[in-house]
C-alpha cells in the first residue's frame, strides 16, 4: 500500500499530504487510515496517522500542550477586556479563543462557528450566541457553509478574535481550507482584530493562509514573538501584547519590542 509505503519514509502524515500525493479525496484518505490503524499499523494524530513507536513521542506533544494551558487562559482572560458592551465580535474556533468565552461577562454579540465557544457561552446571559450554520467538521470542530460568506458580507465588527495553527513572514496559518476562508472574510469585515496566540506558533508550519499582517491591529502572547517578525510588525503597525505572570500584561509599543 502506498500510504504504508510513505509512512514508513515520513514517520508522519497527514490526510492533506495523502489527498495530494494519491489524488484522493479526504474521505477516502480517512477510510484508508482507519484500516491502518485497525491492523496495528499506525496510530491517530490530530489530522493524519503516525508510526506506533511515535506514540509516546505524541504523548508528550500532548503534555506539553496542556502545559500551556495556563497561558492561553490569561491569553483569554486579557482578550475579554478589550470587548466593551454592546460590541458586535467575531470568536474564532480556538483552545486560547474559548478561554476568552470563559471570561467574558460583558453585555455583547457574538458570532462564531465553533461548537466549543456556543457550549462555553450558553449559560452566559450576558451573550447574545449567533452561531453559524453548516456542515460540522469533527476534527477541527466547527461549522462551515458555502452561504457563510454572503451572510458574513453583510456583517461589519466591532472586534475579530482570532487563533492561528501557525505564523509565518507571510501571514497566519491554519490547518483547514475552509475554515481558512472563514477567517479571510471575518478580518476584512471589522475595525479590529486581535490575534491570541502562544509564542509556539510563531515558525509553525501549517497548511493554508487566512489572513496576512495587514489584517491585524494586535496580537496578545505569552512570551516575546521573535526578533525575525520585528519588521512585519513595524510596517503594519501591529501592537503586541504580553502576558506578564497571571497579573494582567505588558503593553508593548506598536511594532516596538524590547
Amino acid at each position: 500500500m502506498k500510504i504504508l509505503e510513505r509512512l514508513q519514509e515520513e514517520k508522519m502524515i497527514s490526510n492533506q499530504e495523502i489527498c495530494d500525493m494519491l489524488g484522493i479525496s479526504r474521505d477516502t484518505a480517512r477510510r484508508d487510515f482507519i484500516k491502518l490503524v485497525d491492523e496495528g499499523a499506525a496510530i491517530r494524530t490530530h489530522g493524519g496517522i503516525a508510526l506506533p513507536q511515535f506514540k509516546d513521542k505524541i504523548k508528550a506533544y500532548k503534555e506539553r500542550v496542556n502545559a500551556s494551558s495556563e497561558d492561553k487562559y490569561k491569553i483569554g482572560k486579557i482578550a475579554a477586556s478589550y470587548i466593551n458592551k454592546g460590541d458586535l465580535c467575531f470568536l474564532d474556533v480556538s483552545t486560547t479563543v474559548k478561554f476568552l468565552c470563559d471570561h467574558l461577562n460583558t453585555s455583547s454579540t457574538v458570532y462564531t462557528h465553533s461548537l466549543d465557544n456556543a457550549e462555553a457561552l450558553s449559560n452566559n446571559n450576558e451573550v447574545d450566541i449567533c452561531l453559524l450554520g453548516g456542515k460540522f467538521n469533527p476534527e477541527n470542530r466547527f461549522f462551515f457553509d458555502v452561504n457563510v460568506a454572503s451572510q458574513l458580507n453583510d456583517i461589519y465588527f466591532d472586534k475579530v478574535f482570532l487563533g492561528a495553527a501557525g505564523i509565518l513572514k507571510d501571514g497566519i496559518y491554519f490547518s483547514n481550507f475552509e475554515d481558512a476562508v472563514i477567517k479571510d472574510l471575518v478580518a476584512k469585515r471589522s475595525k479590529e482584530v486581535i490575534l491570541l496566540t502562544d509564542s509556539r506558533k510563531f515558525n509553525q508550519i501549517s497548511s493554508y493562509k487566512g489572513v496576512n499582517f495587514s489584517d491585524i491591529d494586535m496580537i496578545i502572547t505569552n512570551e516575546k514573538p521573535p526578533d525575525s517578525f520585528r519588521k512585519h510588525f513595524e510596517e503594519n503597525n501591529i501592537e503586541i501584547r504580553l502576558i506578564n505572570g497571571g497579573k494582567g500584561s505588558q503593553r508593548l509599543l506598536r511594532g516596538g519590542l524590547i
